[in-house]
């Protein structure tokens, strides 16, 4: 080969190993300076809740993912509704989206979390693994999926004086947009519930599914609602809401309901009990100071059906106050 075919050859090689770097090296700039515009979008859009009453702070905020990913990671995250009254602390955040699909963001973060209200309703919550995708179309975030492992929960209410710890092997949470509206599905299983208070609880272990719409409340998905993550005011269609404790023992209830302003629950729900008598002796367990309302309410059950085992009744919820049938008062729900 002659030395004129040999050099022009070097100078192409090496015109193509210089195309190579500096197409990384755009990519490069290109990557980091989006990262610096996303964390300064980021954090302006967490500084503008402001104005809305609502604090968010990502404390030690980041981005990182080079080169083919990029993802917002926090030390802390701190949420305050001062309008709402609710505030809320969760451990590190990890998130992360292809570079060439923004739109698809998947996240976790560590536990502990913990939620407290203003009307003396205070959460708290661990897990082994938290684990997330968001789908954002036009800017605009659509729905969520969260997998939660090995959760356990502590829900206490100054208000009732009562306290109640549930625990479950696996949970999901979907949520999506429906034009206006915001559908929710949770389910839980094999959860255990146990309380102290008021009474003593231990139910069985069993699961636990619902599937709810609320009307108009479609920006909570991505935390763009004017109320934040409250539900003062909101209504709502209780498409389903299952719990099984296993051997039949089944309850499902349906309906629409709503919370006031000052956090009580309303509504108007149908409920179909399987297994009526098995159901009585589980609650009544660990319930039971109720025991001789339950035993009323079942036999009314039992005598809708001529002395079966499955039946429904129509629940009438007054700011709080439980009613079976329209005029057996069964309990009282304090205000979230």
């Amino acid at each position: 080969m002659a030395a004129s075919s040999r050099s022009a050859i070097a100078r192409k090689v090496w015109l193509l190993a210089l195309l190579i770097v500096l197409v990384i090296a755009i990519y490069t700039g290109g990557w980091f300076y989006a990262a610096s515009a996303l964390k300064e979008r980021t954090l302006a859009l967490l500084g503008s809740k402001e104005a809305d009453g609502v604090t968010v702070e990502c404390l030690d905020a980041s981005y990182r993912g080079y080169p083919f990913r990029i993802g917002l990671f926090c030390s802390r995250v701190n949420l305050d509704d001062h309008t709402h009254g609710i505030s809320a602390t969760l451990g590190a955040l990890r998130s992360a989206a292809q570079v060439y699909n923004p739109g698809h963001i998947v996240w976790e973060v560590d536990g502990p979390a913990e939620v407290r209200t203003s009307h003396g309703l205070s959460v708290s919550s661990n897990w082994k693994n938290l684990q997330s995708s968001l789908v954002a179309n036009d800017g605009r975030l659509e729905r969520s999926s969260t997998v939660i492992q090995q959760v356990a929960t502590s829900l206490v209410s100054t208000a009732a004086g009562q306290a109640l710890n549930l625990a479950a092997d696996r949970t999901e949470v979907h949520l999506r947009q429906n034009g206006n509206d915001l559908d929710a599905a949770l389910s839980l299983q094999n959860v255990r519930a146990t309380g102290e208070g008021l009474a003593d609880v231990s139910l069985p272990a069993g699961s636990a599914v619902v599937d709810v719409t609320l009307v108009g409340r479609a920006d909570m998905v991505d935390g763009t609602d004017p109320n934040g993550l409250a539900l003062y005011g909101t209504e709502g269609e209780m498409r389903r809401l299952a719990v099984d404790l296993g051997e039949g023992r089944l309850v499902t209830v349906t309906g629409p309901f709503s919370i006031d302003g000052d956090g009580y629950l309303s509504g108007r729900l149908k409920v179909q009990v399987e297994q009526i008598d098995a159901w009585r002796d589980s609650v009544a367990a660990a319930f039971p100071d109720i025991e001789p309302v339950l035993r009323t309410v079942s036999g009314m059950l039992s005598a809708l059906t001529g002395g079966g085992q499955s039946a429904s009744i129509d629940l009438t919820i007054e700011r709080g106050k439980v009613l079976a049938g329209g005029f057996i008062p069964i309990g009282e729900i304090p205000p979230i």
